[in-house]
């Protein structure tokens, strides 16, 4: 047995499933008072705990800061592992109330908007096709904050684009390119221009993926590219219904997936504008955290999206 294998069990052995869910406590609510008070303890009792578990670990988890407490960066090495084991378990519980109700179960899936139109409707329509009782619950939203669900075990699977490097604990398999356009209304004044140059749509307010999102720093870094920054005022929101229905009634102009604009043209909804965005997304794909187990039902559909 090596030396680490030999301290990882003497740590196992000496951790309680108390004292982690203390720690994420404190993390939520960053007072040792509040954290004891929604376990059901005196704050006596979760500071001699909290000294148990930075004995345990040997070394202190945080830096006092007037009333509250601040991770230090052991302390954020714990917790990211603590809060990877609270994702585990809640997973592990979906599984056994799965079991509990005969097997029909639960998959919770993340998507990006330019997956939802054709590939994530075609493959979960396969998929209830051979599993007709299989409860299905989606959320589209960005990647990053789809990641930031998985990381806490609320989505089994997410079909996304990786924010930097491929961590560890993920498994990414890609899937494809997704394309930008510009949208306006059908009766804007640059929707029948034959060319429409950036100076030009500068003209009118803008919509915006939040801040962080990936589609966000490609407009960012489109701007940056003609030294000019947003104008003030500018609406942020991942849901493309709020985008599209705010285009069909003002002068705004938005960038959705191509995938979905090209549905709305068709349609006579919304009309591209001709113009040709320099900077690309990454691509995107299906993620899954290589630390937790795979349903099956989890398994079949990731098969379904890359057959």
């Amino acid at each position: 047995m090596s030396a680490t294998t030999d301290t990882t069990s003497q740590l196992l052995n000496r951790l309680r499933m108390r004292q982690i869910a203390l720690l994420l406590a404190i993390d939520e609510h960053r007072t040792l008072h509040a954290a004891s008070q929604q376990l059901g303890m005196t704050q006596p009792a979760a500071t001699k705990m909290l000294h148990e578990l930075e004995d345990a670990l040997g070394q202190p988890l945080f830096d006092r800061v007037g009333r509250g407490l601040q991770l230090n960066p052991a302390g954020q090495a714990v917790m990211n592992t603590f809060r990877g084991m609270r994702g585990t378990m809640e997973a592990l519980n979906r599984e056994l109330q799965a079991l509990r109700l005969g097997g029909a179960g639960k998959l919770f899936i993340g998507s990006i908007m330019a997956a939802s139109p054709v590939l994530l409707t075609d493959t979960l329509i396969r998929l209830k096709d051979e599993y007709p009782l299989l409860a299905i619950e989606i959320a589209v939203d960005t990647s990053d904050r789809l990641m930031d669900q998985m990381r806490e075990g609320a989505l089994d699977v997410v079909i996304g684009r990786m924010l930097g490097p491929v961590r560890q604990n993920h498994h990414f398999r890609p899937i494809g390119e997704e394309p930008l356009s510009i949208v306006v209304a059908t009766d804007h004044p640059l929707a029948g221009k034959a060319r429409v140059s950036f100076d030009d749509m500068l003209q009118f307010p803008w919509i915006l993926q939040p801040h962080g999102s990936p589609m966000r720093e490609v407009l960012e870094q489109e701007f940056r590219d003609h030294h000019t920054t947003f104008r003030r005022g500018l609406i942020e929101t991942s849901s493309i219904l709020t985008t599209t229905n705010l285009i069909f009634k003002t002068q705004m102009i938005a960038v959705i997936p191509e995938s979905s604009a090209s549905r709305y043209q068709t349609h006579g909804l919304l009309k591209i504008l001709p113009y040709t965005i320099d900077h690309k997304l990454a691509a995107y794909g299906s993620i899954v955290r290589s630390d937790r187990p795979v349903s099956v039902a989890a398994a079949r559909f990731l098969e379904l999206l890359h057959a």
